[in-house]
């Protein structure tokens, strides 16, 4: 078998609602041999994968996929429920997906879900491999494949504290980001909305804060003179510093870099000369450039705590013990270690609850001085400290007492919380216990932390876990009806969307809201161009819900990014369907029509069933048949026919419809009849000659009123856009020089030119010449059909090529040329392979009263060419 395309759908798909991960495969030989025909292979399949047995499958219960197997399945499948079974057996949860056969003999389209990427390809890739050895009657070692798979899985994980704040927004519905690859840098919600933090640092965590946090002589200054509690120290640049601090101070004392965290360099209970040279030398091990000094204060014989303060309230305590054993009488330290090790909650790093104990220089010199080697064996209930400090990352254990902390402390905490100026801040306590004042105890606060991590917290070794990774999303969310979103508008169809998608920026933004569009030809934000390209899919998506101004976004969605990527979001607030016309087939197993409406459809699936809007074209009958039929939350239709049969049961449940009647655009909702504008005032309308631009500013209108626009407001921004190249670039952009008319356009396809010829016969009064041409991915048909489009609508015609997307140089020209010289007109077709070649020849052949219809890729460059020559304006069609 050999995978041909393997790639995640980063939203809803043509395949399913969910993201899921699609992988294209050709099965080669086993086309020929159904599962039926391997004997015994359900079985073998059933050994390898004892819990493959709750796969139902269509068969709707348990054991159901092996049913199928025995009964006679193909390849795809079986990896299909592999690469499923596979991720659930390193701990993602999934459950969906989907085999489907393509046009071609022998590939398959295999869709299964995943929580991670990168783990869920890895699987596919795997299953591919489990599949073939089961049908080879190989022998399948399912644990090194586990194993590289949770390498995987921990390699791209996030870390508990980051993860434990992306769950908690995840159960209030609140979107996330990763930011950066490879860091924890992430975005919650949307746009405006957005709030961003890296692991327990927010974007409110306050810098100057931050920075105290990480000098601990300042923090001991601030505390201190605020009459906190704090040890006696000296930050010491020389070891002659540290021998007098220490003699000075008195033993014990602790050593500890000027500048550090997770307890790294720490060295405690120093009672020796010899023990506080190992520790200056492992705090000097730990220095940093920019903080080269050793603090050496005064030890407190008291346990350690770690105080989590999150939004200014004391949410969690835990009492923290070095990594340590605890003898039985029998086993040797080294032996209670590796038992300690085995503990299924122990990991490397930050990858577990709890870290592996590692033996190092620190263990053994808390062993040398408790008088013990990794040989001795300790006595039963003996408690061996191998570590100083009592960091979870060196293997420590925690155990929580919120609920026993005293309210002074309580108070005390969220103080030095404020003092700092931390929204989520980690002090270090060192107490006899948290059941009494501090000043009726010995204590101290050693060190405060930005950035704290939460694993002690929310699975503590002892005690209750406490949910703070939903403290800081209530923190950065207060309002707990807030789930961070912007409304998301999202527009397809065949024809008109880049239109659509303007026209409806410009009618929020005139209406006062911040807007982030994508489309065909730019990234804008609140009208300035971020990106250009073409930005009709997921990427732009992503840029635009991750601008920290963005109030609205408003989305081109085209199939090809349905198809390659997903939306790039989970839902939308109004979905918008313009229109279904025979364009790209062919293209990523989409044939049919019906195959490309439900495509289109995707957009309208995945409209929030509660607020949500869909827009739909009453007009056309693919949208009436496939987008109602999936169409989530309410639909607004609207229609060039006001009398519309279809629409009656609609209206009378008092749901809109946008129409034309008497020559106004109207808002109709049951017997209500609102007018909106009158048709020839709307600029992009051309007096009602370009009926497919009064769609588009009716399906605008139906998109602002979801929104909650006003009538005015939505009549001031039809009247205000135009269709010039600042606000409609390459969108029937119209021109008049020396008498001769130029219309440029970004047609493509037979629907896009029926719907321009209406205008094209408006404006023109002698010849008209044409330019145009078409991408190389259209099939043959397509091409030749676009060639008699255009012959119909030209008296001279020059074609161009310009994207071949892997036909031989000059086809593309050579089947439009021959669809338009067949197709029995008097049009005089010549093919000049460049553009800019073509453009010139129209240009020079055109005489005044000839009307130039310029179908162009570079729509900039072109404008740009004719503005030396003429300028816009607005045709008098009256006069035409």
């Amino acid at each position: 078998m050999r995978i041909i395309e393997h790639r995640a759908l980063r939203g809803p798909n043509y395949y399913s609602r969910y993201q899921a991960i699609f992988m294209r495969l050709d099965i080669e030989d086993l086309e020929d041999r159904p599962s039926d025909e391997v004997p015994g292979i359900a079985e073998s399949l059933e050994a390898v994968f004892p819990t493959i047995y709750g796969h139902r499958c269509s068969v709707g219960e348990p054991g159901g996929f092996l049913q199928r197997v025995r009964n006679g399945t193909y390849a795809g499948h079986m990896v299909e429920h592999v690469a499923i079974e596979l991720q659930n057996l390193v701990g993602f949860s999934v459950g969906y997906g989907k085999t489907v056969d393509s046009y071609e003999p022998g590939i398959y389209n295999v869709i299964y879900r995943y929580r991670d990427e990168t783990t869920g390809i890895a699987a596919g890739e795997a299953a591919v491999d489990i599949v073939r050895k089961l049908y080879d009657g190989g022998y399948v070692d399912l644990p090194p494949i586990i194993d590289h798979l949770k390498q995987v899985r921990d390699a791209n994980a996030l870390g508990p504290s980051t993860g434990a704040i992306v769950d908690a927004a995840k159960a209030r519905n609140i979107p996330h980001y990763n930011l950066t690859a490879g860091t924890s840098y992430t975005q919650l919600g949307h746009g405006v909305k957005q709030r961003r933090f890296q692991a327990t640092v927010t974007d409110a965590s306050g810098i100057i804060g931050h920075s105290i946090a990480d000098d601990k002589d300042w923090t001991k200054q601030i505390l201190g003179d605020a009459g906190v509690a704090v040890p006696k120290g000296y930050t010491c640049h020389s070891w002659d510093d540290v021998k007098e601090a220490a003699e000075w101070i008195g033993w014990p004392v602790v050593t500890k870099p000027l500048a550090g965290n997770h307890g790294r360099g720490v060295t405690t209970n120093i009672a020796s000369m010899e023990d506080l040279k190992s520790g200056y030398e492992a705090a000097l091990a730990r220095l940093r450039d920019d903080s080269p000094a050793v603090i050496v204060e005064s030890y407190i014989n008291g346990e350690d705590h770690r105080m989590l303060v999150i939004g200014g309230k004391l949410i969690a305590a835990a009492r923290r013990r070095p990594a340590h054993v605890t003898g039985d009488g029998r086993s040797t330290i080294k032996a209670l270690i590796d038992k300690a090790n085995e503990d299924p909650r122990r990991g490397v790093g930050h990858e577990n609850l709890l870290t592996q104990i590692l033996v190092d220089e620190q263990t053994h010199r808390m062993l040398e001085q408790a008088g013990l080697t990794l040989e001795s064996v300790p006595a039963e209930s003996e408690m061996v400290f191998l570590k100083s400090t009592a960091n979870i990352s060196t293997g420590g254990t925690a155990t929580d007492l919120t609920d026993e902390v005293h309210p002074d402390i309580k108070f005390a905490m969220e103080r030095i919380a404020r003092l700092v100026g931390l929204d989520v801040i980690g002090i270090d306590l060192l107490a006899e216990t948290l059941t009494k004042p501090l000043d009726q105890q010995s204590a101290g606060v050693v060190e405060v932390n930005a950035g704290p991590g939460f694993r002690m917290h929310m699975a503590p070794t002892h005690g209750t876990p406490r949910p703070v990774g939903e403290h800081v999303v209530d923190m950065l969310f207060p309002d707990p009806t807030d789930n961070g979103r912007i409304p998301i508008t999202a527009i397809t169809g065949t024809n008109g969307k880049t239109t659509t998608t303007r026209l409806t920026t410009h009618l929020l933004r005139q209406s006062g809201h911040s807007v982030g569009m994508g489309c065909t030809g730019t990234v804008e934000i609140d009208n300035h161009v971020i990106l250009r390209g073409d930005y009709s899919g997921p990427a732009a998506a992503q840029a635009v819900l991750r601008e920290p101004t963005v109030e609205h976004a408003v989305l081109e969605v085209a199939r090809g990014g349905i198809m390659r990527r997903g939306l790039g979001f989970d839902e939308c607030d109004v979905g918008v369907l313009l229109n279904i016309a025979s364009d790209h087939l062919g293209e990523r197993d989409i044939h049919t029509l019906d195959e490309l409406a439900r495509c289109k459809t995707v957009v309208v699936d995945a409209v929030k069933k509660d607020g949500g809007y869909c827009v739909l074209n009453a007009d056309d009958p693919l949208v009436m048949e496939h987008g109602t039929y999936w169409a989530r939350g309410e639909i607004i239709y609207f229609t060039m026919d006001p009398d519309n049969t279809a629409l009656q049961d609609h209206l009378s449940e008092m749901r809109m419809v946008v129409t034309v009647r008497h020559g106004r655009i109207v808002v109709l909702r049951g017997k209500v009849m609102v007018e909106v504008v009158d048709v020839n005032d709307v600029p992009i309308a051309f007096e009602g000659h370009a009926p497919f631009n009064v769609q588009n500013a009716m399906a605008a209108t139906a998109i602002a009123l979801a929104h909650g626009l006003d009538i005015e407001d939505i009549r001031a921004g039809l009247l205000t856009f135009h269709p010039t190249p600042a606000q409609m670039p390459g969108r029937t952009n119209y021109f008049e020089a020396d008498g001769v008319k130029y219309l440029i356009d970004y047609g493509h396809n037979v629907p896009a030119l029926e719907a321009l010829e209406p205008l094209v016969n408006g404006l023109a009064q002698q010849r008209r010449i044409g330019v145009s041409t078409a991408p190389g991915n259209r099939r043959d048909e397509d091409l030749a059909a676009l060639g008699a489009q255009l012959a119909r609508m030209c008296d001279i015609l020059y074609v161009y090529e310009s994207d071949a997307r892997g036909r031989t140089e000059g086809e593309v020209a050579r089947l439009i040329q021959e669809g338009a010289t067949g197709a029995g007109s008097d049009c005089a077709v010549h093919v000049i392979m460049t553009e800019p070649e073509a453009v010139s020849h129209a240009i020079e052949e055109a005489r005044p009263g000839d009307f130039l219809l310029l179908l162009v890729d570079d729509i900039v460059g072109t404008a740009e060419r004719l503005k030396g020559r003429s300028f816009p304006v607005q045709a008098d069609l009256a006069q035409t």
